[in-house]
């Protein structure tokens, strides 16, 4: 599918049987933020995932869940539309970033995210991806994904070392729990 010739799907098709999809843009950041939170249980993100996006849950359920999967990659083969990633990880987070992704709406698009009504996940994630480097959250992720190298200057490497440190994700609440019992641990030695 392509956005410029066909419409953004509001449908997938499961068992030869056109199935509505959830396609608002704030579904798949739900969706997104459940499969990366490490502290929500692993054995209930399929099927929530499958109530986020399917208003009526279709029988086949193996089917559901591989074209829920082709929608959140807005219908691209999982390697084309791998994210952006820095070395350790993620480069962004919808949650912790949601005021520097809502002012580049605003800033780039004068869309108004909180404000509009829908926008399909295919166009917002289209959008997204095209920030220019003027919109401060690409700036950030520019840092996170940043690799230091020895072929900069020792001010270069300073600066980016301290960028990186400064606009970090934080760590999931699950690794915090386990770097305080650590803590806890040696204070006690």
């Amino acid at each position: 599918m392509s956005l410029l010739i066909d419409n953004a799907p509001k449908s997938v098709n499961i068992d030869g049987a056109e199935v509505e999809i959830n396609s608002d843009f704030r579904t798949a950041i739900l969706f997104e933020q459940m499969m990366f939170d490490e502290d929500f249980p692993e054995h209930l993100k399929i099927a929530n995932a499958l109530q986020l996006f399917y208003p009526v849950l279709p029988n086949n359920l193996n089917e559901a869940v591989d074209k829920l999967i082709w929608f959140y990659s807005c219908g691209k083969d999982r390697k084309e539309s791998s994210s952006k990633q820095s070395e350790g990880g993620r480069c962004y987070d919808f949650e912790y970033d949601d005021g520097y992704i809502y002012a580049a709406f605003m800033q780039q698009y004068g869309i108004d995210l909180e404000s509009i009504e829908y926008l399909h996940w295919w166009k917002f994630n289209a959008l997204f991806k095209s920030l220019t480097n003027d919109c401060e959250i690409v700036k950030i992720m520019g840092y996170r994904t940043m690799k230091i190298s020895s072929k900069m200057s020792a001010s270069e490497r300073q600066f980016y070392s301290k960028m990186k440190r400064l606009h970090a994700l934080p760590k999931s609440q699950s690794e915090n729990k386990k770097i305080s019992e650590i803590e806890k641990m040696l204070i006690k030695k």
